[in-house]
């Protein structure tokens, strides 16, 4: 191949590259970008990213074409004499120095204004939500309903929500790029805060994620925020208040007998009528078949054996559940004895309800729930939650366990874990 031909043949390939960005580039299904303008707070900073973009390009432009006028006009010319040397030139000096300076001002000012807006204090009546991080999962708490959930983020659209954000462990990162920008959850005493309405346009499901190094699993460290009319939230949250369905049997009372008395003809008790049908709940939770497939995870199961045939038994779940040396000294479910001590782990007690398990890394469903509770440590590096099936190898432990659960018995758990709504 010619020399020559060798710098075209590149140029053309780079032109082809750059026309494939800018194709790609034109299309709108970015569902995690923070370019839509969902709420308050990230219109805020799009109007200032803006401001920004076009000084910079402005300046960029202008200092470019003085450059290459200067490079055309003052190149080199054969037969050229020598430039005259000066010292300088006291009117160029200065403009140089003011326009940057004038150009600085003009992007001060609607920093400062960006900054004052978007870390003052929410408004009074705005939904409060605790945000506490852990490694490697999110709880969520609604002081206001009495609600406390994990993973998944309930939000009213029109109404303004503050976050409280704490960790108990190590420093995390608080992020729902579609909704608002970033704040960092520090452990100890330190409190941060951060607020935004979701506006009408913003109803629908959103990823969340962790973008502060914690660890092992960081980028495993998800969970989902689904922004839902004032009803529907209403709904979930006096639904996620109360113990969950599986947990409290209904026993219909038995009706009076009929009142007799000697010599008189037998009184006409009308008999009680039968327990009324339970009434539909309202909204209670966003199905996962509702789910949009950016905000399905995908993440691959690990080679784990389990018997999927297997019918589970919930009322020996329930029994395992709360026995010795599984599972009530980490979680709590609302309504069940023995249940209510453990704040090690993320609480249960709607945990059928939810879309994903294992902070948004896989679904909640009986295939993946059921690997997870028999070796979590090999679906999720560094997860505190230990390894419980029989014959498992726990990679923290680096050992086989000779004691654990059986697949039947992990059936039963999960059958009734799902009864759990």
């Amino acid at each position: 191949m010619p020399f020559h031909s060798r710098p075209r043949r590149l140029a053309y390939a780079a032109l082809t590259v750059a026309l494939v960005a800018l194709v790609a580039a034109c299309g709108k299904n970015y569902p995690d970008s923070i370019f839509h303008n969902r709420t308050d707070f990230n219109r805020e900073v799009d109007f200032l990213f803006r401001i920004l973009i076009w000084l910079g390009v402005a300046v960029f432009i202008f200092v470019e074409a003085v450059l290459v006028w200067a490079l055309v006009k003052y190149r080199a010319r054969p037969g050229q004499a020598e430039p005259e040397h000066v010292h300088g030139n006291t009117t160029l000096e200065i403009a140089w120095t003011v326009i940057p300076a004038v150009i600085l001002v003009v992007i001060a000012i609607p920093t400062v204004r960006t900054i004052f807006k978007t870390q003052s204090a929410a408004v009074a009546d705005a939904l409060q939500v605790e945000v506490i991080g852990h490694q490697w999962w999110w709880e969520f708490r609604y002081p206001q309903y009495k609600v406390v959930t994990a993973n998944e983020l309930y939000l009213p659209v029109g109404r303004t929500v503050n976050f409280k954000l704490n960790s108990v462990d190590v420093i995390h990162s608080f992020w729902i790029p579609a909704l608002a920008g970033k704040r960092d959850v520090m452990p100890g005493k330190h409190t941060n805060y951060l607020w935004f309405t979701p506006d009408s346009s913003g109803e629908g499901i959103w990823n969340g994620v962790c973008v502060e190094y914690c660890g092992t699993s960081h980028a495993n460290m998800r969970f989902k925020t689904f922004t839902v009319s004032q009803t529907d939230f209403e709904g979930w949250a006096a639904h996620q208040a109360e113990p969950a369905i599986g947990t409290t049997p209904v026993v219909p009372a038995a009706a009076p007998p009929a009142a007799q008395t000697p010599n008189r003809p037998v009184a006409q008790v009308p008999a009680t009528p039968p327990p009324a049908a339970p009434q539909a709940p309202g909204f209670i939770a966003i199905p996962a078949d509702k789910m949009p497939a950016y905000a399905m995870p995908t993440t691959p199961l690990p080679n784990i054996p389990f018997d999927d045939n297997l019918k589970g038994d919930p009322a020996n779940g329930v029994k395992l559940l709360t026995g010795a040396g599984t599972c009530f000294a980490c979680h709590q479910i609302a309504g069940v004895p023995n249940m209510n001590m453990g704040l090690v782990g993320p609480n249960l007690t709607h945990l059928a309800t939810r879309t994903t398990i294992a902070s948004g890394l896989y679904p909640n469903d009986t295939r993946h729930l059921a690997r997870w509770i028999k070796n979590a440590r090999a679906m999720k590096p560094g997860v505190l939650m230990t390894t419980l099936g029989a014959g498992q190898f726990d990679p923290m432990l680096k050992r086989t366990l000779t004691s654990g659960l059986s697949d039947q018995q992990i059936a039963d758990i999960v059958a009734y874990l799902q009864t759990l709504k």
